[in-house]
């Protein structure tokens, strides 16, 4: 199946977003699809051969999981690969624009239950979640 790409523009040094992107302080506020979800907890060993373990769920309780992988790459303020438990690979990519403008793109294998739409649109949703969050903190 053909790769996912998704990506938004933040007006913030790429350092923050760096930092908003891979501490998990940060991460627990942002990394989710809907506001009727949340990421209760979220650990990150960011270096090759790091493992990550994000927790996310429906505030409900109905329904969660843990988004896990380990990291191929890591190269700080410019780049992260890894790879999930069923071997997907993710890519994402923090080009500087200019001193206060970040570009975020994330390219990443399909998993074969949702439609590609279906999961352009998630993904989307949580990096543009993240957007907003960098912007207003």
């Amino acid at each position: 199946m053909e790769k996912i790409k998704v990506d938004v523009t933040i007006l913030a040094p790429v350092e923050k977003v760096w930092d908003y992107f891979n501490t998990p302080e940060h991460i627990t506020k942002w990394n989710f699809a809907h506001e009727s979800w949340q990421c209760p907890s979220s650990e990150n060993d960011l270096r090759m051969g790091g493992k990550f373990k994000t927790r996310m769920e429906a505030k409900d309780g109905s329904f969660g999981f843990d988004f896990e992988g380990i990291y191929d790459e890591v190269i700080t303020n410019e780049k992260i690969q890894y790879h999930l438990e069923d071997g997907r690979v993710v890519e994402v990519i923090f080009e500087k624009i200019d001193q206060n403008t970040t570009k975020v793109t994330e390219i990443f294998d399909p998993e074969t239950q949702n439609s590609a739409e279906m999961q352009r649109d998630g993904w989307y949703a949580i990096l543009d979640n993240f957007h907003k969050y960098v912007e207003n903190h």
